[in-house]
């Protein structure tokens, strides 16, 4: 009989921890698929684009190019380029309409080395009506510290068109703007020994306390040492450990594939312009009475014509006026309780009760705000 029941305890006990032991395992399944890669969430020191810009012109168009008696620079280009190449045109000379002045930007990724190619963005900067069919010609393209990291030249491949005649014109897309695939070649490296370093700084996108110490800790669990500490936050210092000396580019693959949860504050961002309001999941409300009405004042105004009867002696047709005045005073509006601390969807779903537009809804969110009901921050852009 004792023998009995201290089987039924052991297996008890067993079921207990099993299920226990799932719980935990489920929690951690949840909180895996709800978490995002540190790659996706932060950047690493060092590893970044550069913006290169520069000025050239663009030739071969079909009669689409600036205006060479009002664009004074695209003229000094046209001109100071023949010179360079030999040849000495006089300014009456120069009325073409097949040039144009553009701008030309690209963006040099990180550790692109000497050779390697680029795309190029052409953009015009005259009064040229289109750029299909031109040929960008050499184009040196500068950093923000002024040299110049690669050169660009090609034809131009244009998404959008115009045409049209007289009385009409169709156009698609932008005309103006257009493409160069590998149209760059980079001169200049971008001077960063990645190998060299001793301490790598990691940056999140979205700083925040809790993140960061997140990321710190699955990156010093992951290594076995205490190498990450955050430092504010948006930033957490990795100093290399032992084993990753000589391999920066082998601890960063490591460690870029970690499963961090990332946490944000509760915000809500408006755009007033377009009325698109976006709320996070941490948005919370105190219980709120909220009502929501307009007075509208409808005015029609019509005519009647009022003409004498049959066989009258006397009378003439006049036109009468007729005004028809409405007044809606918002009675079918009533007041809604929002509980306190309901979620994301049951705050939409009280508010959507109401009846009210996306504009309408801007109002009520930055009332009751003021009234010190809304747990989040509001930004309006």
């Amino acid at each position: 009989m004792f023998r009995g029941l201290y089987q039924k305890k052991l297996t008890r006990r067993f079921c207990i921890q099993a299920l226990l032991v799932l719980s935990i395992f489920i929690y951690g399944i949840s909180q895996v698929n709800g978490a995002s890669r540190l790659k996706d969430i932060a950047d690493f020191e060092g590893i970044r684009d550069n913006l290169l810009v520069g000025y050239g012109l663009v030739v071969g168009l079909n009669n689409t190019g600036d205006t060479l008696a009002n664009g004074h620079f695209t003229k000094q280009s046209l001109l100071a380029m023949l010179e360079r190449l030999g040849v000495k045109p006089t300014e009456a000379g120069l009325t073409s309409k097949n040039v144009a002045a553009v701008m030309v930007t690209a963006s040099l990724p990180g550790f692109t080395r000497q050779g390697s190619r680029i795309d190029v963005v052409i953009s015009a900067l005259g009064d040229s009506k289109n750029l299909l069919g031109g040929t960008l010609l050499v184009t040196p393209l500068l950093g923000a510290d002024g040299e110049v990291y690669a050169v660009a030249q090609g034809q131009v491949a244009v998404g959008g068109f115009s045409a049209g005649g007289a009385a009409e014109t169709v156009t698609k897309g932008v005309p103006t703007s257009g493409r160069i695939a590998n149209g760059g070649i980079v001169e200049k490296e971008i001077g960063f020994e990645l190998s060299a370093l001793n301490k790598v700084r990691i940056t999140l996108r979205n700083p925040d306390f809790t993140t960061s110490r997140r990321l710190s800790q699955a990156v010093n669990a992951f290594l076995g040492t205490n190498a990450a500490t955050p430092t504010d936050p948006g930033t957490v210092d990795l100093r290399i450990p032992r084993g990753y000396e000589e391999n920066v580019v082998g601890l960063l693959t490591d460690i870029e594939q970690l499963r961090i949860q990332p946490d944000q504050i509760a915000r809500i961002v408006i755009d007033e312009q377009s009325g698109t309001i976006v709320m996070g999941e941490n948005v919370k409300i105190s219980t709120v009475a909220i009502a929501q009405g307009s007075l509208t004042i409808r005015v029609t105004e019509g005519a009647e014509v009022s003409q004498p009867g049959p066989f009258a002696q006397a009378g003439e047709t006049q036109r009468v006026a007729q005004t028809d005045a409405q007044v809606d005073e918002g009675a079918d509006k009533k007041f809604a309780v929002v509980e306190r601390g309901v979620t994301l969807q049951d705050l939409v779903n009280g508010l959507n009760a109401l009846g009210i537009g996306p504009r309408d809804l801007i109002t009520i969110l930055q009332a009751i705000k003021t009234a010190g009901a809304l747990q989040a921050e509001i930004v309006v852009m």
